[in-house]
């Protein structure tokens, strides 16, 4: 049964990175009204009459967006019974179905009603959470059988509430990103890293889309050069740890790419395959950090352990003691 659902948990993360790039193909490619104002029909026809490329795009995306759906659930209920003892898979479970749903009935919103591009942005970001729950239900599933040893892995408290912060920090800059996108922004600045080379300081002439796309840029940086000084950290205090070594080398490898194909972007005036490549790397960094966020919660929890068996040991000395005088 757990070799099933091994399998069955890849298919789910893998389909989740198609979901996420789907929409984010949606978005490039101005699909979002492809099947007008019409959900979960297009065009209120179950078989639409006039057929555009923009509609294609769209029904693809709801068509795979309910097929991975029903995988995820599958998923999330099979582990649920199986391997449900394991101290994160029911809560897991339960993100991966809930941020999905929600999502969708985001998307069906925009649909139905419009949505502000500030809240269109967020749905990305959503989409990435859902993501991250089932690429982490894959990992614990994977551990049942002890290929990898990362419970005895114990994160320091300066090092976890750091992984926590550039967790929601990466949250933040997807949603700087998808706003990018949403409010077409993407080419308004013609050079990189600045949006004028030439005159790198001219703030007064922005804007308002360039001041979004050099504020997704500087948070961007802001990314790259914070992960850069925590993967330093990370080597120099867990570089005997395999989890962590290789998990911080595929992090930093990643985001390296992220920059790169940001920048990519620019350079070859929005190409569909680079902006879907940038919005793959971004989803798989942050799979990453939502692992590190699970073995830090581990070490929070075997810490207090620690310190609340340290108390019981003195509370029995100190009777122990009082009994004797």
């Amino acid at each position: 049964m757990i070799k099933h659902l091994k399998w069955l948990s890849v298919v789910a993360t893998i389909s989740m990175l198609l979901l996420l790039l789907g929409g984010a193909l949606v978005t490039k490619t101005g699909s979002e009204d492809g099947c007008g104002n019409s959900w979960p029909l297009c065009e209120g026809e179950i078989i639409p009459s006039v057929i555009t490329f923009e509609l294609v795009v769209e029904l693809s995306h709801r068509m795979v967006t309910g097929i991975v759906g029903i995988v995820v659930v599958a998923l999330s209920i099979i582990a649920w019974k199986k391997i449900g003892h394991i101290r994160e898979v029911k809560f897991l479970s339960f993100l991966s179905v809930f941020f999905l749903v929600l999502q969708a009935l985001i998307g069906a919103a925009a649909v139905l009603w419009g949505q502000s591009d500030f809240v269109l942005a967020a749905h990305f970001g959503i989409s990435l959470i859902s993501f991250a729950s089932v690429f982490l239900l894959m990992l614990l599933i994977f551990e049942i059988d002890k290929k990898f040893d990362a419970k005895s892995l114990f994160i320091r408290k300066k090092h976890r509430i750091e992984i926590y912060a550039l967790s929601i920090y990466t949250m933040l800059v997807v949603y700087t990103g998808a706003l990018v996108r949403h409010t077409e922004a993407n080419m308004v600045c013609s050079d990189w890293p600045f949006c004028t080379n030439s005159s790198p300081l001219a703030f007064s002439d922005y804007s308002f889309e360039q001041w979004i796309q050099m504020g997704h840029r500087l948070a961007a940086g802001i990314l790259f050069i914070w992960t850069i000084l925590l993967f330093i950290k990370m080597m120099k205090n867990y570089r005997n740890s395999r989890i962590m070594y290789w998990g911080w080398i595929t992090a930093v490898s990643l985001i390296v790419s992220q920059v790169f194909f940001g920048a990519m972007i620019i350079f070859t005036l929005l190409n569909l395959g680079i902006a879907l490549l940038h919005a793959l790397v971004i989803s798989c960094f942050f799979g990453m950090l939502s692992y590190f966020v699970l073995l830090s919660t581990r070490s929070a929890k075997y810490e207090k352990q620690m310190q609340d068996n340290e108390k019981i040991e003195k509370l029995n000395e100190t009777k122990t003691i009082a009994s004797v005088e």
